[in-house]
């Protein structure tokens, strides 16, 4: 298999990934993404929490924008997975299916996969793109300010999204994503105080003009937007094969300069445990990459 070498390698090719691409080739450094082309970001119909964009902007623009601009700065972008990653010598070696990259330095950018609630692909993608289904009220809370609101989920975690939401509507469900809710008496009399509506499960899901029907086995809703409650899978799976330091959940640990516990390695962005922005991922892509050219340079000195 063919070997290609670089200073520096991102995995994924999100908001925080192209960041620290952008600003690596700047560095001068070789710089290599590869990208599965999944990054949450370009799910997003349009964030309006980004500065400099007064009306928003489509996650799929500024994804397109920021490939640009790196592409620009002569960073090389490769569409793939990289199924393997190992230490190698003074460096890593990451494979894919089709070569091998051997890279002074790597950066996980791999983000999360949101779970799912359970509806068809087709009927999915249509809510999402039409607003009707939205996973994140950090982003988009505000547009859904004094509208009818469910929230499929339970638990502590379906608790604390019902929470945060309660300070955009007062018209709010939450309903149980499989069965009878998993609540404690203690739970229930917060929910009962703060005017939250409470719904058993399993929900159907399904588009009802301009709002989301959501059938249960005791009542029919009609919601503005479905918010699931559900958790994430943590895209780590490539630094634990290198046994970098992660949270139960899989999140990475990293110090205050984006390195993990393994020399070499770095991760930022929504697989960092932390505020899963865009913002904040591109915020951390920077560190991370200016992080790397230091570390780079105070092996061997760069110099043109």
């Amino acid at each position: 298999m063919t070997i290609r070498h670089f200073d520096c390698l991102v995995v994924g090719g999100g908001p925080a990934g192209l960041t620290a691409a952008i600003y690596l080739s700047r560095f001068h450094l070789s710089v290599l993404v590869i990208d599965e082309g999944n990054s949450r970001a370009a799910m997003i119909p349009r964030t309006h929490n980004h500065a400099g964009y007064p009306g928003g902007i489509a996650g799929t623009d500024l994804i397109a924008r920021m490939r640009e601009q790196a592409l620009h700065h002569r960073t090389l972008i490769e569409s793939g997975v990289v199924e393997t990653l190992r230490q190698d010598g003074d460096g890593f070696l990451a494979d894919t299916a089709g070569f091998a990259v051997r890279a002074r330095s790597v950066l996980l950018a791999t983000g999360v996969i949101n779970i799912r609630p359970t509806m068809p692909d087709d009927l999915h993608d249509e809510a999402l793109a039409r607003g009707l289904l939205r996973y994140c009220p950090v982003c988009d809370g505000y547009e859904v300010t004094d509208q009818p609101v469910g929230i499929i989920g339970t638990g502590e975690r379906g608790i604390r999204e019902a929470r945060f939401l309660r300070s955009y509507t007062a018209n709010l469900t939450l309903i149980a994503p499989e069965g009878p809710h998993e609540l404690s008496d203690a739970q229930r009399a917060d929910m009962a105080d703060a005017g939250i509506a409470i719904a058993d499960g399993p929900p159907r899901l399904s588009i009802s003009g301009d709002l989301m029907r959501v059938d249960t086995p005791e009542h029919a809703f009609e919601f503005a937007s479905v918010y699931p409650a559900l958790g994430s899978t943590m895209r780590s799976e490539l630094a634990q094969q290198l046994g970098a330091a992660s949270t139960e959940e899989g999140c990475l640990r990293v110090d205050s300069h984006q390195r993990t516990s393994v020399a070499g390695l770095y991760a930022a962005g929504d697989v960092v445990l932390g505020l899963d922005q865009i913002s904040h991922a591109m915020g951390e892509g920077g560190v991370a990459a200016t992080t790397m050219r230091n570390d780079l340079a105070a092996i061997r000195p760069l110099r043109r």
